[in-house]
């Protein structure tokens, strides 16, 4: 008999098999250190610094400390003593924009930790993860445009209400669809700030009186220089072009957790709202076509943070280290 001649790719050689497997099992080992290394990320806590020229001219610096996505549960001690730490910066106004809890156990932990910082003066609003505790869920539905993925029937209800009553207790403004004021430093922060947008729980405040702000006991007594900021969990596009519109001269907001993982070089994959990548985090203008457009009379600017924490179910970060921001706000 005479053998046929094997068609070129027909079969692979012994050599070529171990050379594939050999491919195979490296590209499964940088697979495994990426994700061990991912979780790893979630613990590298860090402190951005941001200036923002956006006083009016002649007045003096401050230094707002925004706080956002702790995502805590009790048992991260790490995270704990970092939130403690950051009172050390000695901040002049403390901005906590949401989703602080991912544990029913977790309110007594998180007053903990924000208790150095709580005799700051200080404005909040919640996020979904302050309602609601967070489920297992496919992550692959995260990475559809503004994938909304609903809270299934048996997530658990967080003390909210409890978390929202020690703020205000501790002199925290309560920005939850409504408007306050403070003075920080001689300058007086008109605040505006909507419930959590990605719940569709956002209302914004219709406008106050010119100089009457609805404020309670917090309202100055002088008429010094106006910074009028904005506040909210996620930063969805309706609710930054209200506050465009509202003639915020700041808008702060978290939520997206920066893409949590990121591509070096390429930035955020998603957002997990109807805002564009390049302003997943960081400090941008809004709106304009170019996101590092910068504030002035035709924009706004905008600080996302990529917040502190994740779900308890998607412990990974990858270039994209979790995170507090330091904003020293500057003259124009």
């Amino acid at each position: 008999m005479v053998r046929q001649p094997r068609r070129r790719g027909e079969r692979l050689s012994a050599a070529g098999r171990r050379r594939a497997l050999r491919g195979l099992g490296a590209l499964a080992a940088v697979g495994a250190a990426g994700v061990a290394y991912a979780h790893v990320e979630t613990k590298l806590f860090t402190l951005r610094r941001v200036t923002v020229p956006v006083l009016p001219a002649g007045t003096p610096e401050l230094r707002v400390l925004h706080v956002s996505d702790l995502h805590l549960v009790p048992s991260q001690r790490r995270k704990i003593e970092w939130v403690r730490s950051l009172a050390e910066l000695e901040p002049d106004l403390v901005v906590d924009t949401g989703d602080n809890l991912a544990h029913v156990d977790s309110l007594d932990p998180l007053l903990h930790a924000l208790e150095p910082l709580l005799s700051t003066p200080g404005a909040f609003v919640m996020g979904s993860n302050d309602y609601y505790a967070p489920v297992p869920k496919n992550p692959a539905r995260y990475l559809l445009p503004d994938a909304r993925v609903p809270f299934a029937r048996e997530a658990r209800l967080l003390p909210a209400g409890e978390l929202a009553a020690a703020m205000r207790d501790a002199g925290w403004v309560d920005l939850t669809n409504r408007r306050d004021v403070l003075e920080v430093g001689g300058v007086r922060l008109d605040l505006v700030g909507v419930d959590d947008p990605h719940l569709d729980r956002d209302v914004f405040p219709a406008p106050s009186a010119p100089h009457d702000p609805r404020a309670g006991s917090g309202a100055p007594s002088s008429d010094g220089p106006v910074l009028r900021v904005g506040v909210t969990h996620a930063p969805y596009r309706r609710v930054l072009d209200a506050m465009h519109d509202d003639a915020a001269d700041l808008v702060l907001a978290g939520h997206t957790h920066g893409g949590q993982l990121c591509v070096p070089g390429f930035g955020a994959l998603v957002t997990n709202c109807d805002i564009d990548r390049q302003r997943a985090k960081g400090l941008h203008g809004w709106p304009g076509a170019r996101p590092d457009a910068p504030g002035g009379e035709d924009s706004t600017w905008l600080h996302v943070s990529a917040g502190a924490g994740t779900s308890p179910y998607a412990q990974v970060r990858f270039a994209c280290r979790p995170e507090a921001t330091l904003l020293t706000l500057t003259a124009r």
